[in-house]
């Protein structure tokens, strides 16, 4: 009985059977180490970004006018060493980063929102309504995009909801544009063609047919928009144009930084680190994503 068992696992395995997409996406998600490292510092920035400040005994708006310009050391607990105004690095870089990741993921989640919704009403319908649709995102398109991100920001104000949402509603074209092309190809599949010829009302066909199978192509294209979006807000921020003192985030640092670097190398180098890494990660997070859901990449 053991090696009847034994034999039919055996025989599973090598001939795939009993294994789904998913499975096999994180089999080969697995092998790939680029991608899986990546995913590791990642998560360890994220902890630290989260949890990090509470290891230091100072606020990240303390101004300690006895240690200003202080370089990286254990002593008055400065790791990161502090700014010109006595302000401890070490803590305004993880709250900086708690921003700079909140902001990717805000943004890019109302990306997400509005380019897959988009999308695949424009790509479902057709005809006439797909091309009035993609003809809008074209005329987005032909607009600058930093020039539509500092107009709404000076229209609402420089809120950090505001800002969140400024870049997302702005970042939602290429979303959109890819979405509306796998829809073309998934409504002329079988399972669509028969739910409406059962009668299925097009919002459920939408909801329930279409957005569940485009969940491979999003889920890649996230994983490369979140460093997108953070890049967009740091540049914003490196311009002036983003958080507001006392908040900081890593592009307001690395704007901080570079004013004081012949002086303040430090002050420029831990922030840009921590930029640099989570935006590495992100990139080769989403390239073994891309090939793991790739079935001509996958081994039989």
């Amino acid at each position: 009985m053991r090696k009847t068992r034994a034999n039919r696992k055996t025989l599973q395995r090598a001939s795939g059977a009993g294994r789904g997409l998913w499975s096999d996406a994180w089999r080969a998600l697995r092998r790939n180490r680029a991608a899986m490292s990546a995913a590791i510092i990642l998560s360890v920035v994220a902890v630290l970004c989260v949890f990090g400040p509470a290891l230091s005994p100072v606020e990240f708006d303390y101004l300690d006018w006895d240690n200003v310009s202080v370089p990286p050391g254990i002593e008055g607990w400065h790791f990161f060493g502090t700014d010109d105004l006595g302000r401890d690095l070490f803590v305004r870089t993880l709250v900086g980063g708690r921003i700079s990741l909140m902001v990717g993921l805000v943004a890019t989640a109302v990306s997400l929102l509005i380019g897959v919704s988009y999308g695949a009403v424009a790509g479902y319908l057709g005809g006439r309504v797909d091309q009035v649709m993609m003809r809008i995102v074209d005329i987005l398109y032909a607009m600058p995009f930093m020039f539509l991100v500092i107009l709404l920001m000076v229209l609402f104000g420089r809120n950090i909801a505001l800002i969140f949402i400024a870049i997302g509603a702005i970042n939602w074209l290429d979303m959109a544009r890819i979405v509306r092309g796998q829809t073309l190809s998934i409504k002329r599949r079988e399972f669509v063609e028969a739910a409406q010829a059962a009668g299925v009302t097009t919002p459920r066909i939408i909801r329930r047919h279409i957005v569940p199978n485009l969940f491979g192509v999003v889920v890649v294209y996230v994983t490369l928009t979140i460093p997108q979006v953070i890049l967009v807000e740091s540049f914003l921020s490196f311009l002036g144009l983003g958080v507001q003192e006392p908040m900081t985030s890593w592009g307001a640092l690395v704007n901080e930084g570079a004013k004081a670097m012949e002086n303040e190398s430090w002050a420029l180098i831990f922030p840009a680190g921590f930029l640099a890494a989570t935006l590495f990660c992100c990139n080769f997070i989403g390239d073994g994503l891309r090939d793991a859901l790739d079935p001509r990449d996958r081994s039989a």
